[in-house]
């Protein structure tokens, strides 16, 4: 379904907006409490994907498809292949099969995992047979899909001997490997991370029942610190569930919205974002987004409705993505009237005062394709084509927007 917004101003200066729980950290925790029965989760992620990770876990399927939930495919991988006694086909969607995963299962495989490809050699669907891994030390390419790394750690308490996982390289997505740390950390798991290794001692008691409550998604609260970029000095929007001391990796977005103007302020677990200024008076912005690449649609986006250029480093990740994140930027940026080019690893904007209206932006099956673009629609009318993609990661995207003024045709 396509949908319309017309030019939009929101309906007051001090909108309140809740959010669901983090799907990063829903995800993680989903899989921990699938070992550790004993853990309860509140405040869990209402996306798509986290949906599809507890119906995987839950599943006595022998086949387990998780369509278009890369996360997933990474963590239930690694999952699977310590069920001993079970036999398990992964699958997913076409795009999903076209994404890689063979470091992960070489990585499961020098563990001891018995794991073979089904079509392509290095993608889903794969078939696992799950068996106890009594081997302990691997080695992994420090620069790849941080969720390789995770997807090691997090059953690694459930091997016989632990994990002594050494990353070769730069190391990329550090917050995210820190947040799968810290997760394990508040179940009681012994971890080190010194220097390129990080160990992780097995868990031989089980884990006392607790309830963990899930902080909110920063990914998709980066939507309104763009909608605040974009509106009038004075502008506020309020959002829950935050804290300033955030595991999660886009939360680097309180200091790289200065830039735009935007001020944020916690309190009662609520942050609150205000357009205090009109931004940083330079034409230009440079951002390393090694560490959170989700963002970069985002901010791209802010900078050209801003008329700033932008330099965006370490995005090598985002090819292989949804979609190849860095191509459909170029793609569509360039429809509304900016001039664009990328790198393997980065996207450059130059400068522009040229807005096109009524352009149709096509989201490639990426989420964050049709939710990067919508605050556009504070400056002119925008349509977002297959637009219910959001619920991948945002299901209450489109209504929360109106709440808050947005006017939407569908």
């Amino acid at each position: 379904m396509d949908i319309t917004l017309y030019k939009s101003k929101l309906v007051n200066q001090r909108s309140k907006v809740t959010i669901t729980g983090s799907k990063s950290e829903t995800n993680r925790l989903l899989l921990l409490q699938a070992l550790y029965p004993e853990l309860k989760l509140s405040n869990v992620s209402n996306s798509d994907d986290s949906i599809l990770m507890a119906k995987a876990l839950g599943s006595e399927s022998d086949v387990v498809d998780i369509h278009h939930a890369g996360t997933a495919m990474r963590f239930l991988t690694a999952y699977f292949a310590i069920q001993e006694g079970r036999e398990v086909t992964l699958t997913g969607s076409k795009r999903m099969k076209e994404r890689p995963i063979k470091l992960l299962v070489e990585a499961l495989q020098t563990l001891g995992a018995d794991i073979v490809y089904l079509e392509h050699e290095g993608y889903p669907p794969i078939r696992i047979k799950g068996k106890q891994l009594a081997n302990h030390k691997v080695t992994l390419k420090a620069n790849v899909s941080s969720q390789y790394i995770s997807a090691l750690l997090l059953i690694a308490s459930r091997l016989e001997n632990g994990i002594e996982l050494y990353l070769e390289g730069e190391i990329t997505s550090i917050p995210y490997i820190k947040m799968t740390l810290s997760l394990l950390d508040e179940i009681g798991v012994e971890s080190t991370f010194v220097g390129h290794t990080i160990t992780v001692k097995p868990k031989i008691q089980e884990v006392t029942s607790k309830t963990l409550t899930v902080e909110s998604d920063w990914s998709s609260a980066s939507y309104y610190f763009s909608i605040v970029a974009l509106s009038d000095v004075g502008t506020e929007i309020t959002l829950s569930s935050y804290k300033a001391n955030s595991l999660q990796g886009d939360s680097c977005l309180v200091e790289f919205y200065k830039s735009f103007g935007v001020e944020t302020k916690f309190f009662n677990n609520k942050m609150t974002l205000l357009k205090s200024s009109i931004g940083n008076p330079q034409s230009s912005v440079d951002f390393d987004l090694t560490h959170a690449p989700d963002i970069a649609q985002t901010i791209a986006v802010t900078c050209f409705a801003l008329g700033k250029a932008c330099n965006l480093t370490g995005l090598h990740t985002l090819k292989i993505k949804e979609t190849d994140r860095l191509v459909a930027l170029k793609t569509e940026i360039e429809k509304l009237g900016g001039e664009v080019s990328i790198t393997e690893k980065s996207l450059h904007l130059l400068a522009s005062k040229q807005l096109n209206a009524h352009v149709s932006i096509e989201t490639y099956n990426d989420h964050r394709m049709a939710m990067a673009f919508t605050p556009l629609a504070l400056k002119t009318p925008i349509t977002i084509k297959d637009a219910m993609v959001v619920s991948k990661s945002y299901p209450t995207f489109w209504n929360d927007l109106q709440s808050i003024g947005f006017q939407i045709t569908k």
